[in-house]
């Protein structure tokens, strides 16, 4: 026994039962503690000692002089440090104590969502792997300054976390941890959990519908969340100690923590951010055949399908991908993918999945079909709602139609790109990220001709040898907003203007394959739908600063003009110019700046759209606007 520390902390030698003192601890449930666990015991105490289980463990009461701090200790895998149950299976609801007042987790509702025992999860390009304990042993660790062993190079460190407190729905939690490298150096980092029970859907990893208590189930989401932290660019992490406990109004828990590697030899050459949950079909038994744009080329191919914001997992039975002839039809047969080597998968609620690399020629400046079959059924998916691009689906019933080369069984057609968010090259440079609403996505071009601004910049920089020939990746959502969520993050809504740019940037930048720039154009939806300027400059300011945290360059696009669009008030158009002030002189903000707004406004009328360039809704530039965007970009501007 040791006691150490301002509160007095308890070293167990011996494997103990805590049910018999459980309630002098302040952060440590009832249950069976193995040798080496580290308990602080709440006020008040008393130095005569506890018995638990026939052991007396003395207290020792701290000088004033005793440090704050734990000693340090050799660095555990995170499974050995395991400390609290969270997850309990329905019938016997009062086997785990997540929170200080019994409540848990259900060990259903978490099969239910594909989160099985021992199963890896990916999420955000990070893969973690749900504790293979949960629902039968303790399966995560309240967060008291553990050192944890983990090692090797990533760009970021992602963990599964969740906060809860004793009081009921709280704030969240928040501390400050280390993460320390092989060459004996050490950073700071700040990881900061939700609360599991009142934390925002937008964010979450993961929603379950009930809580187990030990009155019985009680309907109320409960949620999980991933949390990524920058790393030292560079070095080798050797261990990472997690924050100290924040006290006794909250616990932060972890269940699983993994190292973001970086895709190294891969380009990201297109993508499409997700932007609600919506009803389908249902479909049974058919095949999509999705229609998408490349921006590089390369040797070999992958692609990445996410199954954000669901509730339940998707199966997918077959995937293939092919150059297209014309409309479904594919040049030559289609290849197939694998996951893991297997034809198909299934992707848990809120995951992601990336294939297998196929030895698959992909042309830059192409358009391919990613063939998926679903054998269903499937009610409501994830989908990207403004493809701008017809793509196709199969009859019900009509089965695995993904090798098939020909159109005859394609029967109807598509205007959103469900479950697919990504198709990665081998080699190239990297990847530039456009970060927009609807003009970034491409609204008013012209369907299946491909001439979004970020489709124009494609073709620039194919086109030229002064700058590296990135591949583009378009992150535009229609009607998306910098501080304010439209789609909640959360159920199947008929909204699909996505959550907000803070709460995705994420998924949606972050964790692209190969980002090295951004382009950031947006902020008139926050202003056509009354945030302030002083609001939308703050959210700039946020969203730049943590894509710069994390080693990106981040170029910073003015706003266009759009008087007379219904929402295009004289009020709006004033809070514009000031948030355009502040892009254009933004004080090292941002790397860059493109000013847009100069390109595509009417000089004699700075307010509105120059009406060559006007869609004819005032507010979305058309095919020649988008264009003279694109060709206005001075590509240095984007390497730097």
């Amino acid at each position: 026994m040791l006691g150490v520390s301002r509160d007095p902390l308890l070293v167990l030698t011996t494997p103990t039962c805590l049910h018999t003192f459980s309630g002098h601890l302040s952060n440590h449930r009832s249950g069976w503690l193995r040798e080496g666990t580290h308990m602080r015991v709440a006020r008040p105490w008393t130095t005569a000692g506890i018995v638990a289980g026939g052991v007396t463990l003395a207290l020792i009461a701290p000088s004033s002089a005793a440090p704050a701090s734990v000693p340090t200790h050799k660095p555990l895998p995170l499974e050995r440090l395991f400390d609290n149950r969270a997850v309990s299976d329905d019938t016997r609801p009062g086997d785990a104590d997540f929170d200080g007042t019994g409540a848990s987790l259900s060990a259903q509702d978490l099969r239910a969502a594909g989160w099985t025992p021992g199963r890896d999860i990916a999420l955000d390009a990070a893969r973690l792997t749900w504790p293979r304990s949960a629902g039968a042993r303790p399966d995560n660790v309240i967060a008291d300054g553990q050192a944890v062993r983990l090692r090797g190079r990533g760009e970021a460190l992602t963990f599964l976390v969740a906060s809860s407190s004793p009081n009921g729905p709280g704030a969240g939690a928040s501390g400050v941890g280390t993460v320390r490298y092989r060459d004996g150096s050490s950073h700071p980092y700040t990881l900061s959990a939700p609360d599991w029970r009142a934390g925002p859907a937008a964010t979450k990893a993961v929603g379950l519908p009930h809580l187990n208590t030990p009155a019985g189930q009680r309907q109320e989401t409960a949620r999980l969340y991933a949390v990524t932290v920058p790393l030292e660019r560079g070095h080798e992490v050797a261990s990472v100690v997690l924050p100290r406990d924040p006290g006794p109004a909250a616990d932060l828990h972890v269940f699983a923590a993994a190292l973001r590697r970086p895709a190294y030899g891969w380009t990201g050459s297109w993508a499409a951010s997700t932007a609600g949950y919506t009803k389908v079909g249902p479909w049974t038994d058919q095949t999509l055949r999705l229609v998408v744009h490349t921006s590089a080329g390369g040797p070999s191919a992958r692609v990445r399908l996410e199954n954000t914001f669901a509730a339940a997992p998707v199966e997918i039975g077959h995937a293939t991908v092919a150059l297209q002839a014309s409309g479904a039809a594919a040049q030559g047969s289609p290849v197939p993918l694998t996951f893991g080597g297997r034809p198909g998968t299934s992707i848990p609620a809120g995951a992601q999945v990336f294939s297998d690399p196929v030895d698959f020629p992909v042309p830059a400046d192409a358009n391919l079909l990613v063939s998926i079959h679903l054998p269903g059924p499937v009610a409501a998916v994830p989908v990207h709602s403004q493809a701008t691009q017809r793509s196709y689906l199969s009859a019900a019933g009509s089965g695995d139609r993904t090798a098939e080369p020909g159109a005859e069984s394609y029967t109807g057609t598509l205007t959103t790109w469900p479950f697919l968010t990504g198709v990665d090259v081998r080699g190239g440079p990297g990847s530039v990220v456009a970060l927009g609403d609807s003009i970034t996505d491409g609204t008013k071009s012209t369907t299946d001709a491909n001439r979004r601004w970020p489709d124009v910049l494609a073709r620039r920089l194919r086109g030229q040898s002064e700058v590296p020939a990135y591949g583009v990746l378009n992150a535009g959502i229609s009607a998306n907003r910098v501080v304010a969520d439209r789609y909640p993050g959360e159920g199947v809504s008929t909204d699909t203007g996505g959550v907000s740019t803070q709460h995705r940037l994420e998924r949606d930048v972050l964790a692209q394959t190969g980002a090295r720039t951004v382009v950031v154009f947006q902020g008139i939806n926050d202003l056509r739908w009354g945030s302030s300027a002083e609001e939308l400059i703050a959210g700039l300011r946020s969203v730049a600063a943590r894509m710069r945290e994390r080693g990106l360059r981040v170029v910073g696009a003015t706003i266009a003009p759009c008087e007379g669009e219904s929402l295009c008030t004289a009020d709006a158009d004033a809070r514009r110019s000031a948030v355009n002030a502040f892009i254009r002189d933004n004080g090292g903000v941002f790397d860059a700046v493109l000013d847009f707004d100069a390109v595509v406004q009417d000089p004699e009328h700075p307010a509105r759209i120059l009406p060559a360039y006007d869609s004819g809704d005032h507010l979305h530039p058309g095919d020649a606007g988008l264009r003279a965007m694109a060709d206005s970009i001075d590509l240095r501007k984007l390497t730097g």
